[in-house]
């Protein structure tokens, strides 16, 4: 489980102080998928860097499995909406680059890495290079690459955010594939509310800036969604509401 009570992180800035959280109060179960929504400058990166163990709270505590977060860890798993791949380094081996930071072996690191390219589909081009890659694909690879470590928690900082909505559309089909094969706690920052419905077991609305959690909406729906239901609607208009509340 992912806890947060009463966290609050502070910046120094040249023209003074700048609240980013104030008094954030989250719980997530393992295995959950949790959408992270808010206006821009909420502090969703700012909670998701912290949770990731790249900064830490300037007050109040910040637990996984009831241990406080002190720094990135190999459980911990992040996803970036700018790829974040090693241009020098094919797809093959983009993807096996954590595994060979953790020594792994060679014979179990081709045995993974073939694995995770059949995962998401991208056998075909294990020997390509990512500027022979469309948007869709090297986010694709940057999945993998993180699945590959086997985190117990995958973290996405907006990762399909510079796609094309249908790119995107299908992204998001293809992560809850992954996911639900995969079963890992998910949390996913987004600006979308569709994406954010789409995705989620629960929508984390969090309010302006200082960031604190607005509400958090349960999205009791089957999976895979129908953006067109009326049920889909309704809680699209539950998130709306809240959102344009906070």
């Amino acid at each position: 489980m992912i806890s947060a009570h009463d966290v609050g992180k502070e910046f120094r800035t040249s023209q003074g102080p700048f609240v980013a959280l104030d008094g954030l109060d989250l719980d997530i179960a393992a295995d959950e998928f949790i959408t992270v929504l808010g206006p821009s400058g909420c502090g969703k990166s700012t909670l998701l860097n912290m949770v990731a163990g790249f900064d830490h709270p300037t007050r109040g505590t910040l637990t996984v499995d009831g241990a406080p977060v002190t720094g990135p860890s190999p459980d911990k798993g992040v996803v970036f909406q700018d790829f974040a791949l090693f241009p020098w380094l094919s797809v093959y081996k983009n993807i096996a680059y954590g595994l060979r930071e953790a020594r792994v072996g060679a014979a179990e690191t081709r045995r993974i890495v073939d694995e995770m390219l059949e995962l998401v589909g991208l056998t075909t081009v294990a020997g390509h290079y990512p500027h022979q890659l469309s948007g869709g694909m090297k986010q694709r690879v940057s999945i993998a690459r993180v699945l590959a470590i086997d985190p117990k928690i995958l973290l996405m900082d907006e990762p399909f955010g510079a796609l094309d909505e249908l790119r995107r559309m299908q992204l998001q089909d293809e992560l809850l594939r992954i996911w639900q094969l995969r079963r890992k706690t998910a949390v996913f920052i987004t600006h979308s509310i569709d994406e954010a419905i789409v995705l989620g077991d629960r929508v984390v609305v969090m309010s302006a800036g200082p960031g604190r959690v607005a509400s958090v909406v349960d999205v009791d729906l089957e999976r895979p969604r129908d953006r067109t239901s009326d049920e889909f609607n309704a809680v699209r208009r539950t998130v709306s509401d809240v959102l344009w509340g906070s």
